[in-house]
């Protein structure tokens, strides 16, 4: 037998029991537990391999929010005052009164909208006649009130425009469903009695324009504006009753909802 017979196999590196096979760390960094040992926790930090879209953050909603389409609308009414031609302190103006969603009674000036056919200083004499019961005349613009409010998934941009009138005759009538009452209110009051800011600053100017009439004539009124015939109807809101805190309306300046 040859010394190559006789020699004994060599044993291969790497294959011994326990020891580490080649590669590299992170390959061998768990090992399968042996017997009676328990298995290791996952250790919290580890990172898995991410799965295609995994990682990718859920898309918020491109949903358009619903938006309110808006609608243009335009009014006329008048201050009007009996005995224009005797002493300021006997003069009265026709006030309508509406109760709120509260209880109050909100005192303002009679208006509503422009019809078809109509010129805001013609609207502004119906309306008086219609919620006062009294006629009257236009004498001078007093001017223009705008303001924003929502109604019936609608936002409504309103546009009044005021007129100072002359009482020509008639008696104080509340046969208007939509008015509560109506009354006679010395001019000098009208600070105190009228619910919205912007007319009460319109019973200021009311109050400068008699004083002129008295100074210099009816002559000496600002001449009236132009104003044409409507020729398109116009959308009918229903928020006269409403105030702006029983309705969220956005208002641009102190008056509320109205006609």
């Amino acid at each position: 037998m040859s010394d190559g017979d006789n020699a004994k196999p060599r044993r291969r590196r790497g294959r011994r029991r326990g020891r580490r096979a080649a590669g590299p760390p992170e390959a061998n960094a768990e090992r399968a537990p042996s017997a009676g040992e328990s298995s290791p926790a996952p250790a919290q930090n580890a990172q898995q391999p991410a799965k295609p879209g995994q990682n990718r953050k859920p898309r918020p909603s491109r949903r358009a929010p619903d938006r309110l389409r808006t609608v243009h609308e335009t009014s006329a009414g008048g201050l009007v005052i009996d005995g224009l031609d005797g002493p300021k302190d006997t003069q009265v103006a026709a006030l309508i009164g509406r109760i709120d969603r509260r209880g109050r009674m909100l005192w303002s000036l009679p208006k509503g909208h422009i019809e078809v056919g109509e010129t805001a200083e013609q609207t502004a004499v119906r309306e008086v006649a219609e919620e006062t019961g009294v006629q009257g005349s236009v004498l001078a613009a007093l001017g223009s009130i705008d303001y924003w409010f929502v109604t019936e998934g609608r936002r409504v941009h309103k546009t009044v425009h005021h007129y100072l009138m002359r009482f020509l005759g008639g008696d104080l009538s509340d046969e208007d469903m939509e008015v509560t009452e109506v009354a006679w209110v010395p001019l000098r009051d009208l600070p105190a009695r009228l619910a919205y800011a912007d007319e009460r600053r319109l019973a200021v100017v009311a109050g400068e324009l008699i004083d002129k009439l008295h100074t210099d004539g009816e002559g000496a009124l600002p001449p009236l504006p132009h104003s044409s015939p409507r020729r398109r109807p116009q959308t009918h809101s229903h928020a006269r009753n409403r105030r702006p805190e029983d309705s969220p309306p956005r208002r641009a300046n102190g008056c509320g909802p109205g006609q």
